[in-house]
């Protein structure tokens, strides 16, 4: 939907943002201007973090190493505030699991409220009561954007649900992006996190709440991220891998101020229910959203915007002048030929699906979605993902 640049927004976003190859080499230095007693977040790999951890304890400070090995729930977000006492700065190095365990932990070791009474859809959604710590995030995949966004993605296990515990203060103080802490990602961390990516730019463009920024961001990552993932499914590229950084980077620039989609709002209860991995699940999902949100929408400018990204994908696949339906058959088929599984391939049977397509409607990220689309209209799309 186009709008006058006059059109009142607002944009918030990382204090500082370091992006480009080299630039983590640049982090001792910025992490230790913020506090001697650190914690570093990681995956489930601690070697990724080990340069990192040496040069820490090389310029004198104290650090404590707490390791993601699954996309964080509240258990393991206890355990990282427990292992955070006496912490100056979090620092999180790794995917965004730990990206968004490391921005919980920073927000919550300071409060003195239940995690629960922070957390939305299932407590009470209330802001911090304290500011959080100091907050680095380092990615090493190339999906979620959560370096930049003032959200972190928590599972609450007993509710079968993804819930989001939200604050602005939550923003990083520093984003250190560096495309070549990505080289070598294995191949389906790369295709999953990367359709995550180019989901992140494709609904904030389409929404009912995007603006004149992020509109910029988001028409150059769309046909910049799908050339790239292609690329990056053929063989190891390094200016791919720099482009999808940098796609990423636009997601969660454009999501934390504008707004997402069906996609999203059905990935979250998905994704609760089942421990399927986002990525994925986005990425399943998106070509079945498409089709269903053009066959709905009502509004010429969104229905317009809808046809571009069908263009986009399209041109990205070897189709010209694609529709959104063409579109999405291409990319359902290319997908699939890369390995990217189903639905039920993933563990969401049809119980799941019935079930997320009710909880979907409370979400927040269904807000924007550019059409009304029904509980019957979700589980249909859902059964066509497979």
């Amino acid at each position: 939907m186009d709008r006058p640049v006059a059109s009142p927004f607002a944009f918030v976003t990382a204090t500082e943002i370091l992006f480009g190859r080299g630039q983590v080499a640049a982090a001792p230095a910025r992490i230790v201007a913020l506090g001697w007693q650190v914690l570093l977040v990681h995956g489930r790999d601690p070697s990724r973090s080990q340069a990192l951890v040496q040069a820490l304890r090389g310029a004198g400070c104290a650090v404590t190493s707490f390791t993601v090995p699954r996309e964080p729930d509240m258990a393991l977000i206890d355990q990282g505030v427990r292992a955070a006492s006496g912490t100056d700065v979090v620092v999180a190095m790794g995917g965004g699991a730990a990206v968004d365990a490391g921005k919980a932990i920073a927000a919550l070791l300071p409060a003195t409220r239940p995690m629960l009474d922070h957390l939305e859809v299932v407590g009470r959604g209330l802001p911090l009561d304290h500011p959080p710590l100091p907050f680095v995030a380092i990615p090493t995949t190339a999906g979620t954007g959560a370096e930049v966004t003032r959200n972190a993605v928590i599972g609450v296990p007993d509710r079968a649900r993804k819930v989001s515990l939200r604050d602005q203060r939550m923003l990083p103080r520093l984003a250190i992006v560096d495309p070549a802490l990505t080289d070598g990602c294995p191949r389906t961390v790369t295709l999953a996190s990367g359709l995550d990516a180019v989901t992140q730019v494709i609904e904030p463009y389409i929404c009912t709440k995007s603006n004149p920024l992020t509109d910029a961001l988001c028409r150059d990552a769309i046909p910049r991220g799908l050339s790239a993932l292609v690329r990056l499914m053929q063989s190891e590229d390094p200016k791919a891998r720099d482009d999808m950084a940098w796609v990423s980077l636009c997601g969660g620039l454009a999501l934390a101020n504008s707004g997402l989609g069906a996609v999203h709002g059905l990935a979250g209860p998905l994704g609760g229910m089942t421990g399927a991995p986002h990525g994925a699940i986005c990425g399943a999902l998106l070509p079945h959203v498409l089709v269903a949100n053009r066959r709905a929408v009502t509004d010429d400018a969104l229905a317009a915007r809808l046809n571009e990204v069908g263009a986009w994908i399209g041109q990205a696949l070897g189709q010209r002048d694609a529709s959104v339906e063409e579109a999405a058959r291409l990319l359902v088929q290319w997908s699939r030929q890369q390995g990217l599984p189903t639905l039920s391939a993933l563990g969401i049977d049809a119980e799941a699906q019935a079930a997320s397509a009710e909880a979907a409607a409370s979400s927040s990220s269904m807000k924007a979605n550019p059409a009304r689309l029904s509980v019957a209209d979700l589980r249909a799309l859902m059964q066509e993902a497979g």
